[in-house]
C-alpha cells in the first residue's frame, strides 16, 4: 500500500508541476505578446509622426525664399504621375508621391499641356492652382538669358550664339542637331515643314534653315531641347501661310528654303531679292548650276572675301558651282522676306542668268549672257 501511495503522490506532484510550468509559459508568452504589441504601437506612432511630418513638409514650398521664375513644359498627353515627376525633377515640389496623393484627395485632374511658370516659394496648393490656369504656347515669366537668331546665320553660328548667351554648350547643341531620334520626333510633329528635309540625303544639318530668326527667352528650368523646339515651332507657325502655295507651285519646302537662304545673303533690297530668285529659277530651268559663292563658302565651312578656282572646285554636294539643282538643303536661316521673294520671283520673262553687285554702291546689275556679265564685272573693276 505504501508504494502505491508514493506512486500516486509522485504522479500528483508531476501533474502539479506541469500545470505550474504551463502557467509560467503562458505568463511569459503574454509578457512577450504585450511587449511586441507595445513595440508595434510605438513604431506605428513613430511612423505616423514621421509620415505626417513628411507629408506636411512636402506640402510646403521647396524653397520659401526663392524669387526666381522656373519655366516647366508639360507635354501633350502627360499623365498626372508624369507631371508629378517633372515637377519633382525641376525642384518645384519636394515629393511626386505626395503631389499625386494631394490631387487625388482634392479630385484635381485634366491639367493642360503647355508652358507654366513656377517659383520654388510656391506651396503645393499654389502649384496646383497654377496648373489649373492652363499652360501657354510659349514660355512666360522673367527670362534669365536670351538667344538672338539673326537672319542669314548658320546652325554653326547659332551654336556660337547659344554658348555665348546661355549656360548651354555649343557641342551639345550640334550633337542635338545630329540626333536622329529627336529629328524624327520633330518631323512627326511638323510633317509639312520637315518631311522634305528629312527625305534628302547628304544633309549636314536637317534643321539648317528651320530655326526661325527671332529672339528667344531662356528661363530657369528650360532645357536645350525645349529651346530648339521653340525655334522649330516658330518656323512652322510662320511658314503656315506658305505651305499651300509651295505645293501648288510644285516645289518642296526644302527647295524654297534652300533658294531663300541664298537670296538672303545675295540680295539686300526686296526688289533685288525677287530678281535674284528669278535668276536662280532661270538657271535651274535650263539645267545650269546656280554658281552661288554662298554655296561654296558653306561647303568650305568658312567665310571668304573672294574665292579661288580651287575653292569653287571643292568636292561637296553643297558646292553649287559644280552641282546642278538645289543641293542638299538650306545654307542658312532665311527671313520671311527672302522666302516671299523666292515664292514671287520677278523678271523671269527677262531670262536673266547672271548678276553682280557694285561693292561700293550695292547696286545689282543683271545680264543675259556670260559675255555681258564679264564686261559688267570689268567695268566695275571687280
Amino acid at each position: 500500500m505504501g508504494q502505491k501511495d508514493d506512486k500516486k503522490e509522485a504522479l500528483k506532484q508531476e501533474s502539479t508541476d506541469k500545470i505550474k510550468s504551463r502557467a509560467e509559459e503562458r505568463t511569459v508568452a503574454n509578457h512577450i505578446a504585450y511587449w511586441i504589441v507595445g513595440v508595434i504601437a510605438v513604431l506605428a506612432v513613430v511612423v505616423a509622426i514621421i509620415g505626417f511630418n513628411y507629408v506636411n513638409s512636402s506640402l510646403q514650398p521647396y524653397n520659401a525664399n526663392s524669387k526666381e521664375d522656373i519655366v516647366v513644359k508639360i507635354p501633350i498627353g502627360a499623365s498626372s504621375k508624369e507631371i508629378a515627376k517633372t515637377l519633382e525633377k525641376d525642384k518645384i515640389i519636394k515629393s511626386a508621391s505626395v503631389f499625386n496623393f494631394y490631387i487625388k484627395a482634392q479630385n484635381y485632374n485634366d491639367f493642360q499641356a503647355g508652358y507654366y511658370t513656377f517659383r520654388q516659394s510656391m506651396d503645393m496648393s499654389a502649384v496646383v492652382k497654377q496648373l489649373q490656369k492652363n499652360g501657354s504656347a510659349e514660355p512666360t515669366g522673367k527670362a534669365t538669358d536670351s538667344v538672338l537668331v539673326r537672319e542669314g546665320v548658320t546652325i554653326d553660328e547659332i551654336g556660337d550664339q547659344i554658348q555665348k548667351s546661355t549656360s548651354f554648350k555649343k557641342s551639345d547643341f550640334l550633337k542635338l542637331m545630329k540626333n536622329e531620334a529627336y529629328l524624327k520626333q520633330l518631323q512627326k510633329k511638323y510633317p509639312e515643314l520637315l518631311d522634305s528635309s528629312m527625305a534628302k540625303k547628304n544633309v549636314r544639318y536637317h534643321l539648317e534653315g528651320y530655326l526661325f530668326p527671332a529672339t528667344y527667352g531662356v528661363y530657369k528650368g528650360l532645357t536645350l531641347k525645349q529651346l530648339v523646339n521653340q525655334m522649330v515651332e516658330k518656323e512652322n507657325d510662320e511658314m503656315q501661310p506658305y505651305f499651300e502655295t509651295i505645293k501648288e507651285k510644285g516645289y518642296t519646302v526644302q527647295e524654297i528654303l534652300t533658294l531663300a537662304s541664298l537670296v538672303e545673303r545675295e540680295g539686300v533690297t526686296n526688289s533685288d531679292r525677287k530678281k535674284i530668285a528669278g535668276v536662280f529659277f532661270n538657271r535651274i530651268a535650263i539645267d545650269m548650276p546656280i554658281q552661288s559663292d554662298i554655296s561654296v563658302m558653306y561647303a568650305l565651312n568658312k567665310h571668304k572675301l573672294s574665292l579661288t578656282n580651287k575653292d569653287t572646285s571643292v568636292k561637296s554636294p553643297y558646292n553649287l558651282y559644280k552641282n546642278k539643282g538645289y543641293g542638299p538643303g538650306p545654307f542658312n536661316t532665311p527671313s520671311l522676306q527672302s522666302i516671299e521673294a523666292t515664292l514671287n520671283p520677278s523678271d523671269r520673262d527677262q531670262n536673266y542668268l547672271y548678276f553682280v553687285a557694285n561693292l561700293k554702291t550695292g547696286k545689282v546689275y543683271y545680264s543675259h549672257t556670260l559675255e555681258e556679265h564679264e564686261n559688267r564685272n570689268s567695268s566695275l573693276g571687280q
